[in-house]
């Protein structure tokens, strides 16, 4: 299955659906990432172990079996109430369709999220849709978004990379009962 060759084109009567990866999207997702700048680009080989191992907390949308999004997220382990955002990538054809948001929602109706009462992520200033995103999706939660410097440019990484916020939303319970 390869989304390049074909352009996806929207129609009203095609429905988005939503899944949990299995190894062998790795290689699709890896491929949906490198074509969603400036999404960092990891190794094919990371994008089939997060298929693999953390299936239940990533998400892929996908219209007539072409992926249009994906998250990657996890549930830390010494924080059971968190899910941790790593990446969201929506396919240029499906923006603007409020796909990330859905993701977003979908994940938290898993049974691995079922204890989950904040989402984490971590986004640099420089990137206005990931920003926008979070907090869309914090306001039409009813929850509290805030961030805070995390992974410092020159403390962690280097120098090589812009300091990463994390940013922590509030899920009220009220909120989490309407989604499941």
């Amino acid at each position: 299955m390869t989304y390049h060759s074909i352009p996806i084109k929207p129609r009203a009567s095609a429905k988005v659906t939503f899944r949990k990866p299995t190894k062998e999207d790795g290689s699709e997702v890896w491929k949906l990432v490198a074509d969603c700048p400036p999404l960092d680009r990891n190794s094919m080989y990371m994008n089939v172990v997060q298929c693999d191992h953390f299936a239940p907390t990533c998400i892929i949308a996908e219209r007539e079996g072409r992926m249009l999004g994906w998250i990657s997220g996890h549930i830390p382990p010494d924080s059971p109430q968190t899910l941790f955002i790593w990446q969201v990538a929506v396919h240029s054809d499906a923006r603007g369709l409020g796909l990330g948001k859905q993701m977003l929602r979908e994940l938290l109706t898993r049974d691995a999220c079922r204890q989950v009462r904040q989402m984490e992520t971590t986004i640099t200033r420089s990137n206005a849709a990931s920003w926008g995103l979070f907090r869309s999706f914090a306001r039409d939660m009813g929850g509290t978004l805030c961030d805070a410097p995390h992974y410092e440019r020159e403390a962690h990484l280097d120098g090589q990379h812009a300091t990463e916020h994390l940013v922590t939303i509030s899920l009220p319970r009220k909120a989490l009962r309407m989604v499941a």
